[in-house]
């Protein structure tokens, strides 16, 4: 398969999307980006990889690149997705997709325009156990799927020395809980309605947080099915012994099953009664690539790939544009809720927007 040529901008988060296409043999990093000069000289010296840039410009207008992974702060990625649409670009964009529904019907009109294909960074599908849960639901091992529960409980107090998760802009929300909606979305795309409570923790409150750092949410399908997501950022957590920081759990008529992030865990009862536990230690290294478990720079490489693959065969990737935009429905639609305590309707916020998906 011919490589993907890949430009990268934002080298935070990154990153991990560095690591993942300099070890991938599906896809050649041409230049990155970032405006913090001291950050990309320290990039390009990590990785040895000396084609850097401070100006997106260069990305865009070099031929060389097909595709651009935008990994800049939330507010920005539908300004430079659009750019990267307009110069003829595929696009990678880091989750959440969009933080404005009103910048949704532009950039799908573009899409569909330029004929330019667009794949959300929801790292977390990409993981080996939810890769294997995932496929055992599909093959129908628990039946009919009953509900889902999802959560990621962390504690992130490490997080908070970064000056801009102090600022009113940054909600857990969507940095954190983000992951285990996808979970929810996934395998239940048509939620009707939310509700939820949140509060700001004493923790959260002492490290200077602004928003809520701890949220449960319960969740109604269309079809009346619901579940439950749940996200807990600045407190002790269990050993993985016990518990893992991120977990999928699905109940069907005919079994269940357990997807544990961290520690590469997956359980399963089917429909036959048998119980399996699978881990993939062996894989850790692939996942976990830098200090200790801060970046999963392994995820990235799986979806890098998987989006490569799609291209060159005309084949589907998702998450796509229309599922990102769905999904920052859905997030938007929980934060409604935080803030009036009445469940809210995705739908509502769609229509409002005239955004038909």
């Amino acid at each position: 398969m011919e490589k993907l040529r890949l430009g990268i901008l934002g080298l935070g988060e990154g990153r991990s999307t560095m690591s993942g296409a300099l070890q991938s043999e599906h896809i050649e990093l041409v230049q990155i980006c970032d405006l913090n000069e001291e950050l990309g000289r320290k990039r390009m010296k990590e990785f040895d990889f000396q084609a850097y840039t401070q100006r997106y410009e260069d990305l865009l207008e070099n031929p060389s690149i097909e595709a651009i992974a935008i990994y800049t702060p939330d507010h920005l990625h539908a300004t430079h997705i659009k750019q990267a649409l307009e110069h003829d670009k595929h696009v990678i964009c880091t989750k959440p997709f969009i933080d404005n529904l009103a910048d949704a019907n532009e950039l799908l009109s573009l899409a569909e325009r330029t004929g330019k294909r667009v794949f959300v960074g929801q790292s977390s599908r990409f993981f080996e156990p939810m890769k294997k849960q995932r496929v055992d639901f599909e093959e129908g091992l628990i039946g009919d799927l009953i509900t889902i529960e999802g959560y990621y409980h962390a504690d992130h107090r490490w997080f908070l020395e970064k000056p801009w998760s102090l600022q009113s802009s940054f909600k857990w929300l969507y940095g954190g809980l983000s992951h285990p909606v996808d979970f929810i979305r996934w395998y239940l795309p048509n939620i009707e309605e939310v509700m939820g409570y949140g509060m700001l923790s004493a923790n959260g409150r002492k490290g200077g947080l602004q928003n809520a750092d701890t949220m449960h949410f319960i969740l109604k399908a269309e079809d009346g099915r619901v579940a439950r997501v749940s996200g807990a950022y600045t407190g002790p957590v269990q050993p993985v012994t016990r518990d893992s920081e991120m977990s999928c759990i699905l109940r069907g008529t005919e079994g269940c099953s357990q997807a544990d992030y961290m520690d590469l865990r997956y359980a399963i009862t089917d429909r036959t009664g048998e119980e399996r536990m699978l881990t993939w230690e062996h894989k850790l290294k692939h996942y976990f690539r830098f200090e200790g478990k801060s970046h999963h720079a392994g995820e990235y490489q799986n979806y890098l790939e998987h989006f490569a693959k799609a291209i060159r065969e005309n084949t589907p990737a998702f998450p796509d544009m229309k599922e990102g935009i769905g999904t920052i429905a859905l997030l938007q639609a929980m934060d409604e809720s935080l803030a009036t305590g009445k469940p809210v309707r995705p739908h509502d916020l769609l229509t409002k927007y005239s955004v038909n998906l």
